[in-house]
């Protein structure tokens, strides 16, 4: 040790008041990083940390910077879906640096994400991705969706609500190249034209989960084709649909026959005529019609 850090040691001691410095650990001394990373700690303790504790434990020793590193790279989840911190962006940059084998990834309503933090991440990981999330993500553009319709192979679930960068084109991609998706949400989405639906839904025949609320081009001839080729369709979302009427729901209930769920409030074509005879083993999301209003119905059918 030169003498300008023996002095600076000695007057940092005069500082704190310590009349001399800690005992130096013994050579067979252990710490924490000393246990077995790959065995131990990263399976049996990592999967009990937040990311908020992992990056709090980065910046505690270069050690630390490591294991917590260590642990980023085999995590499979991560959700950050509403999280609008400050420095969020740096912190995105180290997942993204970091992270290699996710499987699942929330990113809903982060109104900081861009394409130029979004697509690395998805560089590194696009082999193993299931499930991804962007309802909301209103400043990426579908520059970032391209490496997710063409390369996520293992793509199960896709949730692109109120994203209104999300046009035909995008959607045509995911007909060529995604036929395995089985949860899909594109709500809000008005850029979407109803001959690409009608498309679309004729190569998704494994979708059990469907969100179409407020979505113009939804129209009993979109119900049809989901009804002839989606028949292990179990949750629907329609609400807001102004488009639908009667004729196209009781196609699609009759066709697909795990149907547990339909959601149809706001969509004043809809009525009673064709939902109440799926009361009985459908939820539906529409109250049920009061004392007079069911006479009402019964009277009409009998005429």
């Amino acid at each position: 040790m030169c003498t300008l850090q023996i002095e600076e040691e000695a007057h940092l001691l005069h500082i704190c008041g310590s009349r001399s410095p800690s005992p130096r650990p013994r050579s067979g001394d252990l710490s924490l990083f000393d246990i077995c990373w790959e065995d131990v700690l990263i399976p049996k303790v990592a999967k009990y940390l937040s990311l908020k504790d992992l990056f709090n434990l980065r910046c505690c020793s270069r050690v630390a910077q490591r294991f917590a590193e260590a642990c980023l790279e085999r995590r499979v989840e991560l959700h950050l879906s509403g999280n609008n911190s400050k420095n969020i962006e740096v912190a995105f940059k180290v997942l993204a640096r970091c992270c290699r084998r996710l499987e699942v990834l929330h990113l809903a309503c982060c109104k900081w994400l861009k394409d130029d933090l979004l697509l690395p991440l998805l560089k590194q990981n696009k082999q193993r991705l299931r499930a991804v999330n962007l309802n909301e993500c209103v400043n990426i553009t579908a520059l970032s969706l391209q490496p997710i319709i063409v390369e996520c192979k293992e793509l199960r679930v896709l949730k692109l609500a109120k994203c209104q960068w999300l046009t035909t084109g995008a959607v045509d991609a995911l007909t060529l190249h995604q036929s395995n998706l089985v949860e899909f949400d594109i709500s809000h989405c008005g850029a979407i034209g109803e001959r690409c639906l009608i498309i679309f839904f004729r190569k998704l025949n494994k979708l059990t989960i469907l969100s179409l609320a407020n979505t113009p081009s939804v129209t009993d001839q979109v119900l049809i084709q989901i009804g002839n080729y989606c028949k292990d369709l179990e949750h629907i979302n329609l609400i807001g649909c102004a488009a639908i009427s009667d004729y196209g729901v009781r196609l699609l209930t009759t066709n697909c026959k795990q149907l547990r769920s339909l959601m149809v409030q706001r969509c004043p074509k809809v009525t009673e005529r064709v939902l109440f005879p799926l009361r009985t083993h459908i939820h539906i999301d529409r109250t049920y019609p009061s004392a007079w209003q069911f006479r009402r119905f019964v009277q009409a059918r009998e005429v």
